[in-house]
C-alpha cells in the first residue's frame, strides 16, 4: 500500500509539473507548494503509520505556504517596479 501511495504521489507530481508552462510565477509556486508538501507529509506520515492523512495535511500546508510565498514575491516585485518608476520621474 505505501509503495503505490508514493507512486501515485510522483505521477502526480510529474503529470502537474509539466502542465505549469502557461501559468503565472504565483500559480507555479502554489502548485510546487502542494506537490512538495504532498510528498514531505506523505513520508512523514508512512513513518507515522498514515501515508494518506500525512500528504493530505502537507499538501494543504504547501498550496498555502506556496500561495502565500508566490503573493509576497508579487508585492516585492511590484515595489521594485514602482521605485524604478519614481527613480526615472
Amino acid at each position: 500500500m505505501k509503495r503505490f501511495s508514493i507512486s501515485v504521489i510522483a505521477i502526480l507530481a510529474i503529470t502537474s509539473l509539466a502542465g505549469c508552462a502557461g501559468m503565472s510565477d504565483t500559480q507555479q509556486r502554489t502548485v510546487t507548494g502542494g506537490l512538495g508538501g504532498a510528498a514531505g507529509g506523505a513520508l512523514i506520515g508512512a513513518m507515522a503509520g498514515n501515508a494518506g492523512m500525512g500528504a493530505a495535511i502537507g499538501a494543504a500546508a504547501g498550496t498555502a505556504g506556496g500561495y502565500l510565498y508566490g503573493k509576497h514575491k508579487e508585492s516585492e516585485q511590484r515595489a521594485y517596479e514602482q521605485g524604478r518608476r519614481d527613480a526615472y520621474r
